[in-house]
Formats: structure tokens, C-alpha cells, sequence
């Protein structure tokens, strides 16, 4: 998140006297939050397990997802075993289905699409969970 803080007065007192701004004017600075520490893949698979877990409703499992495929890695396979669960936790077949549209999106190689797949065949199978292929859709 960004604080927008807005800047309005005398501005020759903010800038050196040489600068193109004079007068009166309205200036718009964005504050971002500081450095942030790189998380590894494994603090991110933690992280991401953990929020799934504690999911109770559906916009909570939908901004999870969103947030968890934004970044540029696949998530591990136990993330989307904890997505799957929470999907049918919250009676939410149709985003348990998108989770595996999600996958085959992020991963650019069929063999390791289909090396998820075999991964998560025991929790598809537990859970009742066809893909879209599978749905024939």
C-alpha cells in the first residue's frame, strides 16, 4: 500500500530556487513501505498454507488465490492441496476446478502440468475434484 500525502503551499520554501515550480501549486508524493525482506519459496509455501487454511469464506479464498498465482512462481503442490481444501470447505466447486486452470496457466511444459496432476491425485480424488478437461469443458 502507498500513503498519498499532498503537498500545497509555498513551494519555492519545499525546492531549490532554480526549480521549474513556482508559486503556488499542488504536488502529489507517494510514500511506499520500505525494503521488504525476499521471502524464500519455502517461507512463501508456509505462508500461503497457513492463510489457506484459516480460510472461512469465499472472497477470502478467492483474494488468497489471486494474491498467491500474482507472483512469478508456480505455488508448491502442499499450496494447492491446502486451496483445494479450503475451496470445498467453503462449498466452492468452481473455483476448486479454476485452481487447476490456474496451475496449467502458470506452467508453460505439459510433462510437469501432468507431474501437479499425479501429485495431487489422492486430494482431487478425496475431494470429488475434476479439472476442466476431465469435466469436459
Amino acid at each position: 500500500m502507498s500513503r498519498l500525502i499532498n503537498v500545497t503551499g509555498n513551494i519555492p520554501k519545499l525546492f531549490p530556487t532554480n526549480s521549474l515550480v513556482t508559486g503556488h501549486s499542488h504536488i502529489s508524493l507517494r510514500f511506499y513501505s520500505g525494503p521488504h525482506k525476499e521471502e524464500s519459496f519455502e517461507e512463501f509455501t508456509d505462508r500461503y498454507v497457513k492463510f489457506f487454511d484459516n480460510v472461512d469464506d469465499r472472497f477470502e479464498l478467492q483474494r488468497g488465490l489471486n494474491n498467491c498465482f500474482a507472483h512469478d512462481i508456480v505455488p508448491a503442490p502442499s499450496v494447492i492441496e491446502a486451496s483445494l481444501k479450503a475451496a470445498r470447505r467453503v462449498n466452492d466447486y468452481s473455483t476448486a476446478v479454476r485452481i487447476f486452470e490456474g496451475i496449467k496457466h502458470k506452467i508453460d511444459n505439459e510433462n510437469t502440468y501432468n507431474q501437479y496432476l499425479d501429485e495431487l491425485k489422492p486430494i482431487k480424488e478425496e475431494l470429488g475434484i475434476m479439472t476442466k478437461e476431465e469435466l469436459g469443458i
